[in-house]
């Protein structure tokens, strides 16, 4: 059976309920209304969203999940880590102790379906479960996945490399569900770092995007890890295939429905062409080395794509740093107009590493160490500073 096979028969397999209550009158109650629906393959767990968190973390997320948040202090803080580790199309409804009109304001916005407090009614469990598990109500919250684009000012300045080994640490490392696009449909190396074999999936997504669904998806994508897949294509040199604009914005829309992190990998070729995808709700990753021409375009590229907004920000990653052909810091500084975010040095070992694909990027120490402030800026981790970015060279 093919990874992508594989996976989906996982997820068949999975419940479509998981409980975690504390008390087993809750339970009753609960059990009482999915039999009410005839739903028979829920899980149940006695414990609470913690307990949640901790198992969502290492296995698929069901349709519906319902938590307890008794005795919890800030639960808007344990439902955010609760939504880190799901699917985005998981749908939560949360019980307490408290009848609290704020509480349920702040579990709303953060995404929740619905707040009950204790004693639980039966009918009114019946009927939220019923509204979840029928589709008729989408979640309320920002739940969606979070936009990541990768783009290298110039090719050759590494930037697939960051875009792999930044998604797969938050895939392995950290238990996101996260999608790779590599948008270089002639010469893209995402699927080459991954080891992997790309289909035609991505290309036919732009020449037939009405054809595209959500089986279309799951037919097509590359499973390379438990949770990262990638959409890749890799066309003749001689294919015509264009990134049509209109087609990676439904795209983009539907792969948000399905997983926490979407990291697109985007070459300025296509980035041009671009600009309303480059101005959604997103990360805006740009990626350069220390040269002239690429302080140069780091400048450009900052320019177009316009100033930070509270959606929408943009960092940059001087890659490669000090490696032959550089510009001294000062002079460096001064082309782009201000110092870059996160400084990854020029490196042995991460050059070396970078041969191997993920399989020597994975425990490269010297690369992770200096991709820990973007991954902990995704995840909302605290990162450690360290002297191998930054430090090195602006003291």
């Amino acid at each position: 059976m093919s990874d992508v096979a594989s996976r989906g028969a996982d997820i068949a397999a999975t419940t479509t309920a998981a409980v975690y209550v504390s008390d087993e009158n809750s339970v009753g109650v609960i059990r009482q209304a999915f039999n009410d629906l005839g739903l028979t393959n829920a899980k149940f767990t006695l414990g609470n969203i913690r307990t949640a968190t901790t198992e969502m973390a290492r296995q698929s997320s069901p349709r519906l999940l319902i938590v307890d948040i008794s005795d919890i202090d800030d639960p808007g803080s344990r439902i955010s880590e609760l939504a880190q580790v799901c699917e985005p199309e998981t749908a939560v409804i949360v019980i307490g102790e408290a009848n609290d009109i704020r509480l349920y304001r702040e579990l709303r916005t953060a995404g929740v379906s619905e707040y009950f407090y204790k004693p639980l009614v039966r009918n009114v469990m019946t009927h939220a479960c019923n509204v979840v598990l029928s589709g008729a109500e989408k979640s309320p919250g920002p739940r969606g996945g979070r936009l990541v684009f990768v783009l290298g000012v110039r090719g050759g300045v590494g930037a697939t490399t960051i875009a792999v080994s930044t998604a797969w640490h938050l895939a392995e490392q950290h238990k996101r569900w996260t999608m790779l696009l590599d948008l270089d449909l002639s010469a893209g190396d995402a699927a080459l770092q991954f080891d992997a074999t790309p289909g035609r999936a991505l290309a036919e997504s732009f020449e037939r995007p009405e054809r595209v669904d959500q089986l279309f998806l799951e037919r097509g994508v590359v499973h390379i890890a438990p949770r990262l897949d990638l959409l890749a294509s890799l066309e003749p040199l001689e294919s015509m295939v264009a990134v049509q604009e209109t087609a990676m914005l439904s795209l983009v829309d539907m792969l948000l429905r399905r997983y926490r992190f979407l990291f697109i990998d985007v070459p300025a070729i296509s980035a041009r062409k671009l600009s309303q995808v480059l101005h959604l709700p997103s990360l805006c990753v740009l990626v350069s080395n220390g040269s002239l021409t690429s302080a140069r375009d780091v400048a450009r590229w900052r320019q177009q794509i316009g100033p930070n907004t509270p959606e929408r920000s943009t960092i940059h990653v001087l890659n490669r740093s000090g490696s032959a052909g550089s510009l001294p810091e000062a002079e460096f500084v001064r082309a782009v107009g201000k110092p870059p975010d996160i400084v990854i040095p020029y490196d042995r070992e991460i050059g070396a590493a970078s041969l191997l694909g993920i399989k020597g990027l994975k425990n490269c120490a010297a690369l992770k160490s200096a991709l820990a402030p973007l991954v902990s800026q995704l995840t909302g981790d605290v990162a450690v500073p360290t002297r191998s970015f930054l430090s090195r060279l602006f003291g």
